[in-house]
Formats: C-alpha cells, structure tokens, sequence
C-alpha cells in the first residue's frame, strides 16, 4: 500500500467510525512526500528492526515495512487496531501491539543489538520518550522522530541558546542530534496549533559517569536562574571547591555548560 493521501486517511476513518483523539496527542500525517523524506532518512532496509511508537492509521508503517525491515508497532489507542489489520494485511514482517509505550520496558521488550527507532510521536509522550531511551535502552541506536519544532530544537540546542535545557545536556551526552527539517501543521488530521520538525539523533557510548552527569543537570536547571554554586548547594557538600576543581566557575548557571562540563563535574564528585 502507498503512503495515505488525505481523502484516502479521511475516508478510512470515517469507515471504522475513529475520530483524532486529543487526549492522545493525535495528529496523523497525511502527507506521502514527507512519509517518503521520513523513510530516506531513517534508511532502513531488509533486516533492520524498526520500533515505531503511535503508528495511527499505518501510513508509515506500511512504509517502513515496505523496504524489507522488521517493524515492531507500539498503539496506545485499541480503537484504531481494525484500521492498521486493514492498511498493514499485506506485511507480515509488522507486529502490531496494542500498548501504551510509557509503560514498555523497551530494554527488554527489544531483544538484540541494533534498533531504530522511527516514528511520527504523539505530542504528549515526545520528550519523555526519546529521553528514557537514551539513557536506558542501548540497544536503540537511531531515532528519526518527528516532534514538536521546539522540542527538536530543545534535543539539538548547543550550550548558551536560549533552547537549552535538561533534553540537550541528555542527548549531548548520549549522542548527537540535528533537526532534518520542518513540518508545516496543514500536512496532519487534525492540524495541530504548532508546527513539526523531524530531528535524527545517533547514539554513542555513553560516558562514565552519565546518570550522575544528568542528576547535576537536573539540579541546575531547576534553579537556572541562580549561579551553580547556589543550584548545587543541594547536592554537593562544598559546590564552590567541586565545581573549582572539576574547572567550572563556580558564578556560571546551568545552561552555560556543555555535557562534557557535566561529565567532568561528576567524575570529580563521585572522585
């Protein structure tokens, strides 16, 4: 099956009576160049697993499937199951589970090396999502996710930007991420009050020392305002004398350092 044109998604809803649910975060893409630009840009094929998270109505899927990969399909939503039985019939290397994958233990319900992950996410589980899997399922080594446009932004922000936070100093330390490109709100069904953007992220060995990097992260955003011998002062017994000697002055806040800074920070707490 080709990617779902609009009248196409349009009428295939209305046969099984399913409206977008808000609730959800639902918002399916009606667009077959941009499913395309998606598919090229993840560059699956003939033996590489695909998770894929909030398929909807099995336009990307079916694509996916389509160039040879195995795709593993995560649907919170069990009303919309007789839709994908019918768009995906035809692909026996899809498995679709109907489950909320805020409470998938993806490290073991994908077993092996060498995942991708590759979906068009519901808004309201984007960021926590992307960045659970970061840290704990290793074996995700790609993600070619569309979000909001500024949650892409908060996944690639360089230290300094006024984008970047707690996602940035995750993804920094895990991997690399770049926004591919953006996605105007009239391509979905519903259209969404926001505009998309598609961002890549590539994995790399986590450091020594990355949870703890994040902890420190963490406790200095949550008082970004204050410099970070003010913002750690919960955590670390002497800040002023870690932070010196991790190399960091301790009058600069949160979003003046980098991961790296993080990382050299914790390795000097835990010393």
């Amino acid at each position: 099956m080709t990617a779902q044109i609009r009248s196409q998604m349009v009428a295939l809803l209305d046969r099984h009576g399913i409206k977008p649910r808000k609730a959800l975060g639902q918002h399916f893409l009606a667009d077959p160049n941009i499913t395309r630009k998606i598919v090229a840009l993840a560059g699956v094929g003939p033996g590489d697993r695909v998770v894929e998270v909030g398929p909807g109505t099995g336009t990307l899927t079916a694509a996916l499937a389509g160039t040879g990969a195995r795709v593993v399909a995560y649907e919170i939503d069990a009303t919309l199951e007789p839709v994908l039985r019918e768009v995906l019939a035809g692909y026996p290397n899809v498995e679709v589970r109907i489950e909320d994958a805020a409470d998938v233990d993806f490290a073991t319900a994908l077993p092996g090396p060498e995942w991708l992950l590759v979906a068009n996410l519901p808004y309201n589980v984007g960021t926590p999502l992307v960045l659970d899997i970061l840290r704990h399922v290793p074996q995700v080594t790609r993600m070619v996710v569309m979000v909001q446009r500024e949650v892409a932004q908060r996944f690639a922000a360089k230290p300094g930007s006024r984008e970047y936070g707690i996602p940035s100093v995750v993804v920094g330390i895990h991997g690399s991420a770049r926004v591919a490109f953006r996605v105007p709100p009239q391509v979905f069904i519903p259209s969404p009050a926001v505009e998309s953007a598609v961002v890549v992220i590539d994995r790399s060995k986590a450091p020594a020392g990355s949870e703890r990097a994040i902890e420190l992260a963490a406790a200095a955003f949550g008082q970004r305002r204050k410099m970070l011998r003010g913002s750690l002062a919960s955590l670390l017994d002497d800040p002023t004398r870690i932070l010196t000697a991790a190399g960091i002055d301790p009058t600069a806040r949160a979003e003046e350092l980098g991961p790296d800074d993080y990382l050299k920070l914790a390795e000097v707490w835990d010393g």
